[in-house]
Order: C-alpha cells, then structure tokens, then sequence
C-alpha cells in the first residue's frame, strides 16, 4: 500500500491530523494499536482555547461542539477561603475557553472521518516504522496474523508518551528534559451539576482542588494526592468529604454529590522531547511533550502541533518545497516551551509541596495576593491561559 502520510496514533492529534490533510486533498492512513472503544474510552481534558476550536472547525467537526460546549469567559482562584475571579475575555479581548471532553472531540474526528471514507487501522499490532531518514519511509504493522508494508512520503507520531515513534529514534538523536512532581491529581466524573458556571482552582493547606464539568450535568472534580496514594483507598463518600473540606464554604454547601462513573489517580510531569523532526518522521502532542494539566495545555499543544503540521504538508505538497518542514520542530518547540512555562507556574502556584518550608509557603500565598490585585498579573495569567498567538 501507498500513501502520502501515514500517521501513527488515533487519537485526537493524529485523527486532527487525518481531517485536515483530507480536506487538503492529501491522501492518509492512520494506525492505532487499540480499538475504537477503548480510544473513546480514556477519560481526559476538556477545556479548549480559542484557536483549537478553530481548527477544528477547519476539520468541519465543530457543530457539535458549538451546540454543546460552554463558553467560558473567567475562571476562579481560591486560597485562604475566598475566590477571586480571573476575567479572561476582559483581559484579553474577548477571547474565552470553551469546555467541551476531548472524549467528545475525539468522537466527533472519529464520525467524520468514517463518514468521509478515510482510512483508521484499529488494533494495528507490532506497528514499526523504518527508513525515516530518507526519502522513502515505511510503516509496518500486523493485523489478524497478517504483517502489512505501507510505503509513503512522511510518518506522523501522534502516538502519545509511550508509542513507538519517539522510541524508535536513536537516543543520541534526542534530547529530552522532564520534571516529575511529587503528588498526582485523584480525579472523579460524576453525572451531578457543577458547583460553579466556570473552573474553581483551589490552594488550600490540605493540597489543591479543581472543580471543572464536562457538561451541565457531568462534572470533574480533582483532589492533589501523594504519588504512592492508591484509588482503592478512595471511596466516592471519602473524595466528597475531602473536597467540601478544601474548597471555600460556599462551594462545600452547595456542591452536589453523587456516585463516580469513574475514578483515577494520574501523575504530574513536565516533558519535552528536542528537536521533534528527524528526517520524514514529524513528532505530534503527547509523542513529543506533556505537561501537568494544572494549566488546561494538552490537548491545546497537541492542536497546535497539528496546525504546524497541516500546514507544512499542506505547503509542501502545493509547492514542492520544504522551507515550512524544516521550519516544523522549531515553530512547536517555542510554543510548547511557553505552555510548559505557564503549566510549571500554574502547578506551582496551586499545589502544596511536601518539601517547601514556610519561607516558600509564604512567598505562594504573596504571589496569590499579587496576582489576584494586580491587573498586569492577572492579565499575564490570562493571556496565556486562553492561548498565546501562533507563529505564522
């Protein structure tokens, strides 16, 4: 088989991907070594910038998401008992966030893709890719026993943290920088109406909180826990008594409870992955970056990724150049670098940390009462949590 990109992982970044290079015309197949269910499955973010639900509105998949997402123009920071109110449109403009599941995101690429014909090789086993560092790249994968060759121009990795694209590159040919953060985020979905109309974020002696929805009806709540905590320890009674105990009065009086549909504990790291192009394989979102969802950037960066790329391909494609391929990693990288900034401060900024002292502790709470006083702080916060300008 031959195509002109094969783009490895069926989430949201590489089923972006695939909408967009369809509608360019460009022929693509994407493999994903799960099934269709389990994708859909994963439970994830859903607080979208401006310029993502733009692209996806490039993909002709945001119908849905206009009809159904909340547009949100603020959020709240709690510390000491109180909420302050971040005005994100009036600090920035009018711009806003719009909270929609990238559960639903992922849905809605899924729909459109299959209603367009295009091409999703589910429970693609022993995926490999070979020959990236030339002109004629090549993808293999076995299904039903059956091991299958696809020739073509260029690899997309959009296949997360732990895919095979970034693993295949020689170590030498990487560099990579991290920081682990000594606590995870126990989070439950409950289909109960959220305690605010926007996003509560809570710094509070017991360790953050975050109170968020998916919908009018389903929220998302969070709890900062050490790294060794298991879920198993966590019934839904003991998370609801945790929470009213860290949120303001107001908050705990009225949050409404209600059975978990789900429950999880996941860690917090900062990763980059440098340069994110070798040869025909062009790295994507999680493959190449990860950042702690304190600052709402993944599925953000994954977007923007995308951008860059739809629009290299689609150049080089229209003109037989390379100028915006060569242009890719560098392009990401700057940008990702401001988002992993912001993610690290966001974190910093809310959660408590086992080994900061009281010297350290005093200079968060004055930087709360800074940022919530000062209009250029709180316009900085703003900026760039609804998305900083793209490098065009």
């Amino acid at each position: 088989m031959r195509v002109q990109v094969a783009i490895i992982g069926a989430g949201p970044a590489g089923l972006l991907l695939g909408q967009l290079l369809y509608r360019a015309g460009i022929d693509s197949i994407i493999l994903e070594r799960r099934s269709g269910e389990y994708v859909l499955g994963r439970i994830r973010a859903g607080v979208l910038e401006q310029a993502a639900v733009d692209l996806l509105d490039e993909g002709g998949v945001g119908k849905r998401l206009h009809e159904e997402g909340l547009v949100h123009g603020g959020i709240e920071l709690c510390f000491d008992g109180v909420r302050h109110r971040i005005a994100l449109a009036d600090l920035t403009g009018g711009k806003h966030v719009t909270v929609y599941g990238q559960t639903e995101v992922t849905r809605d690429l899924m729909d459109a893709r299959a209603a367009e014909g295009g091409r999703t090789i589910y429970e693609a086993e022993d995926v490999s890719i070979h020959d990236f560092d030339s002109d004629r790249p090549k993808v293999r994968y076995r299904r039903n026993g059956t091991v299958h060759e696809i020739d073509c121009d260029f690899i997309a990795g959009c296949d997360g943290f732990h895919g095979v694209c970034r693993e295949t590159i020689p170590r030498s040919a990487v560099k990579e920088y991290e920081r682990v953060f000594p606590f995870g985020w126990l989070g439950i979905l409950a289909d109960v109406p959220p305690v605010s109309d926007e996003l509560i974020y809570v710094n509070h002696p017991r360790g953050f909180a975050l109170c968020s929805m998916r919908s009018r009806t389903r929220s998302r709540y969070y709890l900062q826990v050490p790294l060794e905590e298991k879920v198993e320890s966590w019934s839904d009674e003991r998370f609801w008594v945790e929470l009213k105990r860290r949120v303001d009065a107001e908050a705990a009086r009225t949050v409404i409870t209600g059975p978990s549909i789900e429950k999880s504990i996941a860690p917090l790291r900062s990763f980059v992955a440098e340069p994110m192009r070798f040869g025909r394989l062009l790295l994507a979102g999680d493959a190449a970056h990860i950042v702690p969802p304190t600052g709402a950037k993944g599925l953000n960066l994954a977007a923007s990724d995308v951008r860059y790329l739809s629009r290299a391909l689609i150049d080089h494609y229209r003109s037989g150049s390379m100028k915006e391929i060569d242009a890719y990693s560098g392009k990401c990288l700057r940008r990702v670098w401001k988002a992993v900034r912001f993610s690290w401060w966001m974190t910093s900024l809310m959660h408590r940390f086992p080994d900061t002292g009281d010297f350290g502790q005093k200079i968060q709470e004055t930087e709360l009462y800074y940022l919530t006083g000062s209009t250029a702080a709180s316009t900085s916060l703003a900026e760039n949590y609804v998305g900083l300008p793209f490098e065009d």
